[in-house]
């Protein structure tokens, strides 16, 4: 991210996020909201004393709530540029009107600014690659025999890997959150959320089982004398060394047992997990200082909002489609438009960056030349029966239609109504709209009325 700072063809716009998105191929025209960070980055110099200074506190979401941040932060330690922003949600100053003030008293830059304001930025761009991440399935409201997320001692997998890391809560040592002890049995349980149609997604999450292996292989590693135990379904291991590295943590000591756990309990400052093992046939029972959940992968919040804005199609699932799985794998139906990520579906981190060069590819391809070849079969609007009545607008998936305003003479009289009008850099010929249109003032060329009546009448000769 720093060199990504650093390129003089690189704009990183932080705190930010798109309101809207207009145009076409070549021409987006989008709005974007650059929040309110109540600190000036001109004058800051990210010394650290405003947040050391702080007196609020608030749940880590970085850290997944394994530790508190201060109202006045940095979201993570590698953080471009490394300044911190108010959140104004939870400071005093904002919350409790102006009964606070201590960032801006110790601050000797001068660079706390209270009533700094959103801008609203509009900025035109050639292609838009869309990369918007995912989020992990609410295991606590679904699997409630797993403690509906009251037992401190059952964390996923993120919070877990947060913990593992040197830069995390806990320094890179595995510590139960319950009472900061070195757990000395952990149980691993897989496909929390996933291949499950009644509690769950249908699909397999696909990184579950590595990851699994690489904390299983963690804390075999770090806590001498530990036990590790692995509920799973079926191992899959798609990818170079990575069958390999699952025998390795077998190796080593991991205890993979085949089935799914029925319910967690506590026992004095331990957990009951209970399940079954359908290798032996028979029902089993680990005591475990600590529980980590292989939860889902599912669209990120908000992505659906992000489709709908920019016209992406979405799966049942809520991924967003890309034009076709092998011919065009990182393009979207909407022309100029790419995808890169597990926005499109489950990856790991291989195959992310697999695809974002792609996209990115497929970018430099696109600017390459100075005109681009439309597919000729798009839609076409006969303004002189057509109501304007705005039902195509509504249906049209690819926000390809608008309604414009037309003059005619009429009797000697100039009148102004209200036609449709299709852009044809974004029409893809799908023809929603012409089945949508009820004076039948649009047709699909190439699909026309009359050219579909003439070929049933030729078949039926």
């Amino acid at each position: 991210m720093v060199a990504a700072s650093q390129h003089p063809n690189i704009t990183l716009m932080t705190y930010s996020e798109v309101e809207e998105v207009g145009g076409y191929v070549g021409n987006f025209r989008v709005k974007i909201r650059q929040k309110a960070k109540s600190v000036n980055h001109d004058l800051c110099t990210g010394c650290g004393i405003c947040w050391e200074k702080c007196p609020n506190t608030i749940l880590n979401e970085y850290n997944q709530g394994l530790n508190l941040r201060k109202a006045i932060y940095i979201r993570f330690p590698q953080a471009v540029p490394n300044k911190p922003v108010i959140d104004r949600e939870n400071c005093r100053q904002f919350q409790m009107d102006g009964k606070c003030g201590v960032c801006k008293e110790v601050c000797q830059a001068g660079a706390i600014d209270y009533e700094q304001q959103d801008l609203i930025l509009e900025e035109e761009f050639g292609s838009i690659v869309v990369a918007t991440g995912f989020d992990l399935f609410a295991w606590e409201k679904a699997y409630g025999e797993y403690g509906y997320g009251k037992y401190p001692d059952v964390i996923s997998g993120l919070q877990f890997e947060r913990m593992s890391n040197s830069s995390g809560p806990t320094e890179g040592k595995i510590l139960r959150p319950s009472d900061g002890k070195e757990p000395q049995r952990v149980v691993f349980i897989k496909c929390v959320g996933s291949r499950d149609d009644a509690k769950g997604k249908s699909y397999c999450s696909k990184v579950c089982c590595m990851y699994t292996a690489k904390h299983a292989h963690q804390v075999l590693e770090k806590i001498e004398g530990s036990e590790v135990y692995v509920f799973y379904i079926d191992v899959r291991t798609p990818g170079k060394g990575y069958e390999e590295f699952y025998r390795h943590s077998l190796e080593e000591g991991a205890l993979y047992i085949r089935g799914r756990v029925s319910n967690i309990i506590p026992k004095n400052s331990s957990l009951i997990v209970r399940g079954e093992d359908t290798l032996l046939g028979r029902q089993v029972e680990v005591e475990a200082d600590l529980v980590v959940l292989a939860t889902a992968m599912t669209p990120s919040y908000g992505s659906d909002a992000v489709a709908r804005m920019i016209g992406i199609g979405t799966d049942k699932d809520g991924f967003f489609e890309e034009a076709h799985p092998k011919l065009r794998p990182v393009e979207c139906h909407t022309a100029g438009v790419y995808l890169a990520g597990t926005c499109q579906g489950v990856k790991d981190i291989p195959d992310t960056v697999s695809q974002a060069s792609g996209s990115a590819v497929k970018v430099c391809a696109l600017f390459s030349v100075d005109e681009r070849e439309l597919d000729p079969l798009t839609s076409s609007v006969n303004e002189s029966i057509c109501s304007g009545c705005s039902t195509c607008v509504l249906v049209c998936p690819f926000k390809a239609i608008e309604i414009k305003t037309v003059t005619e003479r009429f009797y000697g009289q100039t009148l102004q109504r209200q036609v449709a009008a299709v852009n044809e850099a974004l029409c893809q010929g799908c023809g929603t709209c012409t089945a949508a249109c009820r004076s039948g003032a649009i047709n699909l060329k190439g699909f026309t009325n009359e050219q579909i009546l003439a070929e049933v009448k030729a078949a039926c000769l």
